[in-house]
C-alpha cells in the first residue's frame, strides 16, 4: 500500500507525551491511497456539520493541486465520513463573514474557492468518482456533478433548496454544470420547485450513473476503479479533456465566473 499523498511531518521532540487528539484539530478531509486510487473523504467531525466550509474547500483544492505532482494517481474517489454526503454550503459561515466584512469581499473569496475547486475537479488528470450517501444538497450536489462518475446509495435524497432560502444557485458554476449533465428542462423544474428527489430519479436524470444498496456501494465503486486502474494514463487524460471540451463547446454562455459576485451581492441584501 502506498502512503497518503500528503504524509504528516514527524512531531517535534517533547519532554512529556502529547495527546494530539486534544491539541490538533481533525483534518476537514481524510486521504487514503491504494495503488493508483486516492480516496478523499469529507470529515464533518472536524466542524460538527456536513457542510462545505471554507476549510473544506481549502483542503480539497490543496489535494487536487497536489495531484499535478502525482501523475501515477489515476482515480480519485470523493466520499464523506458523515451521516450525509453534504448538506451544501456553509450558510452560517456566509452570514458570519458578512457580519465582519459587509463589503462582501471576503465572501467573494470563499465563493471563488468553490469555483476553483470545481474547475480543478473537471480538469484534473485523474478520473473522479463521487460516492454518495444520505442527503446530497445544494452545493453538495454541485460538487458531485463535477465528478466524472457518480454512484449513490439507493437511500440517497437530493435537493436544490437555494430559491427556497431566498438565494439563486451560485456555487462553483452549479447551474451550468447541472444543465450540462441533466438537461435544462429538468434542472429548471428542480431549481424552481426545490423538490426533493430520490436515487432512482437522479439515475434517470443522469445525475447518478449507478445506484446500489448502501452495503454494496463500495463494490459498485470498485467495479469502476479496477478496470480504470489498468487503462492507459494517456488515453484517460486525453478522453477526459476531449469530453470536457465538447461539453463546453455546447454551451452558448457560461456565467460561472460571476457566481462569487452574485452570491455576495444577494446575501448582503437586507431580508
Amino acid at each position: 500500500m502506498n502512503p497518503p499523498i500528503t504524509p504528516s511531518a514527524a512531531p517535534a521532540p517533547v519532554r512529556e507525551p502529547v495527546d494530539h487528539a486534544e491539541t490538533e484539530p481533525p483534518a476537514a478531509v481524510g486521504l487514503t491511497r491504494t495503488g493508483s486510487v486516492l480516496h478523499v473523504r469529507l470529515n464533518p467531525s472536524a466542524q460538527d456539520d456536513d457542510v462545505l466550509s471554507s476549510a473544506v474547500l481549502d483542503e480539497l483544492v490543496a489535494v487536487l493541486d497536489g495531484l499535478h505532482e502525482q501523475p501515477d494517481i489515476r482515480i480519485l474517489v470523493l466520499s464523506s465520513l458523515g451521516e450525509d454526503f453534504s448538506l451544501g454550503g456553509d450558510r452560517r459561515e456566509f452570514q458570519e463573514t458578512l457580519a465582519v466584512d459587509p463589503t462582501g469581499a471576503t465572501l467573494r473569496r470563499i465563493a471563488d474557492k468553490a469555483h476553483r475547486l470545481c474547475q480543478a475537479l473537471e480538469n484534473t488528470h485523474a478520473v473522479t468518482i463521487a460516492r454518495l450517501h444520505g442527503k446530497v444538497v445544494g452545493a453538495g450536489l454541485a460538487l458531485a456533478a463535477y465528478c466524472d462518475l457518480r454512484a449513490g446509495a439507493d437511500t440517497c435524497r437530493f435537493r436544490m433548496p437555494e430559491i427556497g432560502l431566498g438565494m439563486a444557485p451560485t456555487w462553483g458554476g452549479a447551474m451550468g454544470r447541472l444543465i450540462a449533465e441533466a438537461g435544462a428542462a429538468r434542472v429548471r423544474e428542480l431549481m424552481l420547485t426545490c423538490d426533493e428527489f430520490d436515487a432512482p430519479a437522479a439515475h434517470r436524470l443522469g445525475l447518478l450513473h449507478k445506484v446500489a444498496p448502501l452495503d454494496r456501494l463500495d463494490d459498485t465503486i470498485a467495479a469502476w476503479t479496477r478496470p480504470l486502474s489498468r487503462r492507459s494514463p494517456e488515453a484517460l487524460v486525453l478522453t477526459k479533456h476531449m469530453l470536457a471540451g465538447y461539453a463546453k463547446a455546447a454551451r452558448t454562455t457560461d456565467t460561472a465566473l460571476l457566481d462569487s459576485h452574485l452570491l455576495a451581492a444577494q446575501l448582503a441584501q437586507p431580508r
